[in-house]
């Protein structure tokens, strides 16, 4: 069964900008691979031909993925979002209630998680402790290093 994924413009830009490269320049690239192995010739003892075979079949297994990934995104008008609650796509800033350090995450779909950008998957630990709560609210959230409380300070788009 296949799941609905929600994406911000930028992220499904990304994704379409990656099949479009998948099937143009890197198709052009393997079969490139496939013609000059079988050049050298003997295709039953070419192991560069059977390496370029076996990266083909991976490439089109990705193109595959993704055209199936695309086919159940869904794009979020973040300007119809309740800014009240967390959701997907929030901006939420938090504080950790032990040391006060806070912090600022984007609640995103896994593809586009990158914690260096303060982007964060939704399916995260914390992401999953945060979704639903409003601001002041703390959320207890188990993460490998024990349990954390945070304290949501602010929610935005």
């Amino acid at each position: 069964m296949t799941e609905v994924t929600y994406y911000t413009k930028e992220g499904l830009e990304k994704l379409k900008e990656e099949l479009h490269h998948l099937k143009t320049e890197g198709r052009a690239q393997i079969s490139k691979a496939i013609a000059e192995a079988r050049d050298k010739g003997d295709l039953s003892e070419n192991a560069e031909y059977d390496a370029a075979k076996e990266a083909q079949g991976h490439h089109e297994s990705k193109i595959a993925k993704l055209t199936n990934v695309l086919a159940n995104a869904r794009l979020i008008d973040e300007s119809k979002l309740d800014t009240s609650k967390v959701l997907a796509l929030s901006i939420v800033k938090i504080k950790n209630v032990n040391n006060g350090a806070t912090m600022t995450y984007q609640l995103v779909s896994e593809s586009e998680a990158d914690l260096k950008s303060g982007k964060i998957s939704v399916k995260s630990p914390i992401a999953q402790g945060l979704l639903g709560k409003t601001v002041g609210d703390r959320a207890e959230i188990a993460v490998p290093a024990g349990k954390i409380e945070f304290e949501i300070i602010e929610i935005s788009r």
